[in-house]
């Protein structure tokens, strides 16, 4: 057997890949959540993890040669620069703080945050160095404590007052360095199996397939409703984690 996955574990597998390319391909974001969610019911998260990372990366390949062009790399860049240096550090402050407790302060914190937008209120211009710097620091100590460094970065742009196709492709590029950047971490923990890459080919069609669907969903939503609908994903997201902590 090339794998250990049963017909229906591939069924559950192929189908979280298509639904979440889906929304990846339409907002930019929110992959990982979705697959992690469809993954952990048929695989460890050993294995979960690192196929989730190769299949960011992917859907990241396929969306950035539309979207570089659109992206605001000024402020891009100062945030990866406070993301990568901190991601390390959340690492080795898992061992130290419980994931639960903090997963449960920053979903409510990332709700209230989410529905102070929808209220209509914006940053009137782009933020500093400074501040961005602080935002892609907090985003990398999250995402090594508690793998949730996504929604400072979506808050960040959809509060300023870029266009929502910059910060769309924004928020594309910025995963695209940081699942790389984590990716290689976990390959040189040694966690990338055979498995893990004959699973990631399989699933290239479903992801090809979702985010092309999603890329075409978004060319034709009107800017105003795409940030009402990434917001409305950031805040079921959100809840989503608050459920998942909360009833443990």
């Amino acid at each position: 057997m090339l794998t250990t996955l049963d017909p229906l574990s591939w069924f559950v597998v192929l189908t979280s890949v298509l639904v979440a390319a889906l929304v990846r391909g339409y907002s930019g974001f929110g992959f990982a959540m979705i697959a992690v969610t469809g993954f952990s019911l048929v695989l460890p998260p050993s294995r979960a993890v690192p196929l989730v990372l190769i299949l960011e990366v992917l859907a990241s390949i396929q969306l950035l040669p539309q979207i570089r062009r659109q992206v605001d790399w000024p402020s891009l860049r100062w945030l990866l620069a406070g993301a990568v240096p901190a991601t390390p550090l959340g690492v080795y402050l898992l061992a130290s703080i419980p994931a639960a407790p903090l997963q449960i302060a920053i979903a409510l914190i990332v709700l209230t945050l989410a529905i102070t937008l929808l209220s209509g209120w914006a940053w009137q211009q782009m933020p500093g160095r400074t501040l961005t710097f602080a935002t892609g620091t907090a985003c990398g100590l999250l995402n090594g404590a508690a793998a949730i460094g996504g929604p400072p970065v979506i808050i960040f742009y959809l509060s300023s007052p870029a266009g929502v196709a910059v910060s769309r492709a924004s928020i594309i590029a910025y995963f695209f360095g940081i699942d790389l950047f984590s990716l290689a971490i976990v390959s040189l923990q040694g966690l990338i199996f055979r498995e893990t890459a004959l699973i990631a080919m399989a699933a290239l069609p479903p992801l090809f397939v979702g985010v092309g669907l999603g890329k075409r969903l978004f060319s034709r939503t009107d800017p105003e409703r795409f940030r009402r609908g990434v917001l409305i994903l950031l805040m079921a997201m959100s809840c989503a984690v608050l459920l998942r902590n909360l009833s443990v």
